[in-house]
């Protein structure tokens, strides 16, 4: 997956889109799984992933 920023609005933020919090995990977890999750928003759909 390769994202093209076009303008200032597409910066890359470090929000959880599930929790909202803001967390370093969440750049990660975009390059590494495609997903912009934090770790714990992570583990906690990976044990339960209803």
């Amino acid at each position: 997956m390769i994202k093209v920023f076009k303008n200032d609005n597409d910066k890359l933020n470090d929000i959880c889109e599930e929790c909202k919090a803001e967390n370093e995990s969440v750049s990660q977890n975009l390059i590494m799984y495609g997903y912009k999750i934090c770790e714990s928003c992570r583990l906690s759909k990976t044990i339960f992933p209803f």
